[in-house]
């Protein structure tokens, strides 16, 4: 009798079948645990905003989350090599090389987990201090992100479980628990926000807890599987040349997640600058402004895993294949969602605040950028489509080029002689038009996927 996992293996084999429908397979479930992992700031962002008020949503979005995104990306970024590596290994069916990785991954988790929660208590008030955060909004912010960075471990333990899992091909059980912390989320918001007013400490409190929670269950999980994927406690820890080459493929990843939330910090402060109307806006922009990631990241993530288990197992042209639909995929979803948000943002800032200002700024940046959304699609797949046969360092200086170098010099340069919120905000548009025309000749004329190897 075959164990559910394997059962699950076959119904979901993604070097087999018709291209399109394995990665919306695998899509799906990706993007649905994205919205609520996703909703877990949205939450806490809208019943600070409701319940406490602007400087409090200021505090829990404004400067606090770039400066997570910075440490928590790096890590992610080095542990994607993880994901990549399982993939090819798992395609190839090479067991005893994927329980190698994975217990590995594990452990790094945990170290860099300790390793992050003491630098974000440290270097973290320092660094919005550094960033201009208004001076309304620096107390709070400061108390947030040092409760956030108490729960880092449960927050990069799962990211690295359901990395994991999402590498052999199993994307919905993930979703099932990002549903069940996303959910406990919501409720820990209104009894610790709400009902015993403890303000941001409220909703940074409910955040860890909820992400230790989906942790848990993703332990749990990989602890009962039957297939070569399975965890056993006693086995974590470092294999030294699985390690490097996690680190080999995953840097990049982290270096480039580094330099985005760099470049991200810099924009940030420049919007700082600008006020706490703006700086509230600007917060909940990035809730409305994450419909179009989590959908463009999900097609990321599902062609990374796609080509690293078709190219382990030898197949080329259904690599190839796959980029090409899900490029075409994304453009048609990217259309639609821009489309929506643009004539929709103004109902949805209203369901964050009621300030009149705060909605005027809101508004107006969300219409001048959400149209440019299609200029980023090709970065997102194709370097997710390079990632996955293990072709990183050209991506990431392509995108520290076009995207971090750039954005920056505009800041530095054009902003003071064109100063204001639109100037700031050009920088995303350009800098992504910019990156876009770098991946397609890369990809089109140098990458091993058009070489055939």
């Amino acid at each position: 009798m075959e164990s559910p996992d394997m059962s699950f293996q076959k119904e979901n084999a993604i070097t087999e079948g018709v291209i399109w429908k394995q990665i919306l397979l695998f899509f799906f479930p990706i993007l649905f645990g994205t919205f609520f992992q996703q909703l877990y700031n949205a939450a806490d962002a809208l019943i600070v905003g409701r319940f406490v008020g602007k400087e409090a949503l200021s505090a829990v979005g404004g400067g606090t989350g770039t400066v997570i995104n910075l440490l928590v990306g790096f890590f992610v970024g080095l542990a994607s090599g993880a994901t990549v590596i399982i993939s090819q290994y798992y395609g190839a069916k090479r067991g005893e090389m994927v329980s190698y990785a994975v217990h590995t991954a594990l452990a790094f988790s945990l170290v860099g987990g300790l390793v992050m929660m003491v630098g974000g208590l440290l270097t973290a008030p320092w660094i919005l201090q550094v960033m201009n955060t208004p001076a309304d909004v620096l107390e709070p912010a400061t108390l947030y992100i040092r409760i956030y960075f108490l729960g880092m471990t449960g927050n990069l333990v799962y990211n690295v479980g359901s990395g994991i899992l999402r590498a052999v091909g199993d994307s919905r059980r993930p979703l099932y628990f990002l549903i069940v912390s996303c959910l406990t989320n919501i409720v820990l918001d209104i009894l610790l926000v709400v009902a015993l007013q403890m303000g941001v400490a409220g909703a940074a409190l409910a955040t860890i807890l909820s992400q230790l929670l989906s942790a848990v269950l993703v332990i749990w999980v990989l602890m009962r599987t039957g297939d070569m994927h399975r965890l056993e406690l006693r086995k974590i820890g470092f294999d030294k040349r699985m390690f490097r080459r996690i680190i080999r493929i995953g840097f990049p990843a982290g270096l480039q997640s580094v330099m985005y939330s760099l470049s991200n910090i810099i924009i940030q402060t420049a919007i700082n600058g600008q006020g706490t109307d703006t700086v509230a806006a600007w917060t909940v922009y990035g809730k409305i402004d994450v419909v179009f990631w989590m959908i463009v990241s999900a097609f990321g993530i599902a062609i990374t895993t796609f080509v690293g288990q078709n190219y382990g197992a030898g197949k080329i042209d259904r690599v190839q294949k796959g980029i090409r639909s899900c490029l075409g995929m994304t453009v048609m979803s990217t259309v639609v969602v821009s489309t929506l948000l643009y004539l929709t943002c103004g109902v949805i800032y209203t369901l964050f605040t009621d300030d009149a200002e705060v909605l005027r700024i809101g508004v107006e940046m969300t219409r001048f950028l959400v149209p440019t959304y299609i200029t980023y699609i090709c970065i997102e797949i194709l370097s997710g489509a390079l990632r996955g046969v293990g072709d990183c360092w050209i991506p990431t200086l392509i995108c520290l080029t076009g995207v971090c170098l750039i954005r920056v010099v505009w800041i530095v340069a054009a902003v003071p002689r064109f100063p204001g919120i639109r100037s700031i905000i050009f920088s995303y548009p350009l800098t992504w038009v910019i990156t876009t025309i770098l991946f397609g000749i890369y990809y089109c004329f140098f990458s091993k996927i058009r070489r055939g190897r």
